[in-house]
């Protein structure tokens, strides 16, 4: 059976990255993945506060930001293209994204100090439900469920990308302010992502105890990138509804 046959909206998780392995008699786990995402999730943690607090201090994030988002592209075309790298790419990544996460957020913690804390604890409490209803069978990963996600998925992103296009000519979109269509968008964007959790919850599964053991850096690149992107959906989210009321 190839494993290419299981698809998801990860492109760390297509079949590009596990044709072709070498053997090996270490095997990917789900205890070496969440080892590594958790050990990425504090380092992430801890690049937030620290420039939670230079941004306190008067200093500004924009280049945290932009330097965040443009280098943890950059690695995560490295990484497609020499996906070999990915044990040493992704702490850099991890840094990267921790930059991003940190610019982005400051301004929340700065203006609204509680609403980063809440959105991480319903990030939290979303991969957590939604890996229960993975695990119980409650939704089943099917043909058809992957497309409709994969098509949802694509469709959030190249809205995001076509307002950012128009932003560099002047265009302000309406997803970016606090109207109720915004707000719609936002929480559409967020269901997508939280149901994108399924479909690594799904292809992990498939390769646990078959991928070489180095492939589990692949998969905490993966599961970084979707709850990465969901805590961002909320935490906007939430920043719009404390603005609006």
């Amino acid at each position: 059976m190839k494993l290419s046959n299981y698809k998801t909206n990860n492109p760390v998780f297509s079949g590009y990255f596990w044709d072709g392995s070498k053997t090996s008699s270490k095997k990917m786990t789900v205890t070496g993945i969440f080892i590594k995402s958790f050990g990425c999730i504090l380092i992430i943690a801890a690049i937030t506060g620290y420039l939670w607090k230079l941004n306190e201090a008067g200093m500004s994030m924009k280049w945290f930001t932009l330097g965040g988002m443009l280098a943890s592209i950059i690695i995560s075309i490295i990484i497609s293209v020499r996906h070999h790298w990915a044990p040493f790419l992704v702490p850099l990544y991890t840094i990267a994204k921790g930059c991003f996460l940190g610019g982005f957020s400051a301004y929340a913690h700065k203006n609204f100090p509680e609403l980063p804390y809440q959105a991480i604890g319903v990030t939290i409490i979303t991969f957590f439900v939604m890996l229960l209803l993975y695990q119980t069978r409650i939704i089943v990963v099917t043909k058809k469920l992957r497309s409709v996600i994969i098509t949802s998925i694509v469709s959030v992103f190249v809205v995001y990308l076509i307002s950012w296009i128009l932003g560099f000519f002047g265009i302000n979109t309406y997803i970016w302010g606090t109207s109720w269509f915004a707000i719609a968008f936002n929480c559409i964007a967020a269901i997508v992502a939280s149901f994108s959790l399924l479909l690594d919850f799904d292809h992990i599964e498939r390769q646990k105890n078959r991928a070489p053991k180095w492939k589990e850096w692949l998969a905490t690149w993966g599961l970084l990138a979707t709850l990465i992107w969901l805590y961002v959906e909320i935490l906007r989210l939430m920043q719009k509804f404390a603005i609006r009321f």
